[in-house]
């Protein structure tokens, strides 16, 4: 058990604790670990744990490294329930790009269950996951993107002209020729700028319009920067 922590009878590490354990995102020293124990049992509170009282069935549990544990799709589960829908969709777009499991999957298990109170909300994450995010930030775009009606973007989309390579961009509108890319901190650096820019030249001479977005933007301003990416879809329509 993680930190040393005693798991309750019965239960198994859940949510964003299984997804760090499986290899699909992080999670500090300082967090409680969370696990999911069956309604019946009976449990009191333990520091450092977060415990979530729910449903177990046969094959939603496994064992790795001595330890129980959720499996990835029964984590994807809980991350439905306990998450808000862009929260856990970065989560199990980390879980889908590693392999653990698939959005069929992730659609087939939410059939299995279809009646039980979520699953319809697990159905609506699987729909919108994606396994070419290459980070959380790019997928909290991605998503906020779409409910925010935009069309779903292509994820990692090579651009070429004349059979050429010319840039493999964040999120792509193919047919509208339309990209945006998501600017980390590290495109801060000099030699960066001066590569991010000639790179911007070449998408342009290939016909194509590039928005950018950095975490300020997605974080204070980013209705106005979805009304913008409206505006050049549907200019390129």
């Amino acid at each position: 058990m993680p930190g040393g922590l005693l798991l309750p009878s019965g239960g198994a590490v859940a949510g964003r604790s299984a997804a760090a354990l499986y290899g699909a995102g992080t999670v500090t020293a300082g967090d409680p670990v969370e696990v999911v124990i069956p309604r019946h049992v009976r449990f009191g509170r333990s520091v450092g744990l977060l415990a979530h009282s729910a449903d177990l069935v046969d094959g939603d549990t496994r064992e790795l490294d001595g330890m129980r544990l959720t499996t990835p799709a029964r984590t994807c589960w809980d991350l439905a329930q306990w998450l808000d829908l862009v929260e856990a969709v970065v989560v199990i777009d980390l879980l889908v790009r590693r392999r653990l499991v698939t959005v069929a999957d992730l659609e087939a298990y939410a059939a299995r269950r279809r009646g039980v109170r979520g699953w319809r909300r697990l159905l609506r994450a699987a729909t919108l996951a994606d396994a070419g995010a290459e980070s959380p930030q790019e997928s909290r775009l991605r998503v906020r993107l779409v409910l925010a009606g935009l069309p779903a973007p292509v994820t990692q989309y090579v651009i070429e002209c004349d059979g050429r390579f010319v840039a493999r961009v964040d999120l792509a509108w193919p047919e509208h020729k339309v990209a945006v890319e998501y600017d980390g901190l590290w495109h801060a650096a000099e030699d960066q700028i001066h590569r991010d820019r000639q790179r911007l030249n070449h998408l342009v001479n290939a016909g194509w319009v590039v928005l950018h977005i950095t975490s300020k933007r997605l974080r204070e301003d980013f209705d106005t920067f979805a009304s913008d990416l409206k505006t050049a879809l549907r200019a390129r329509s």
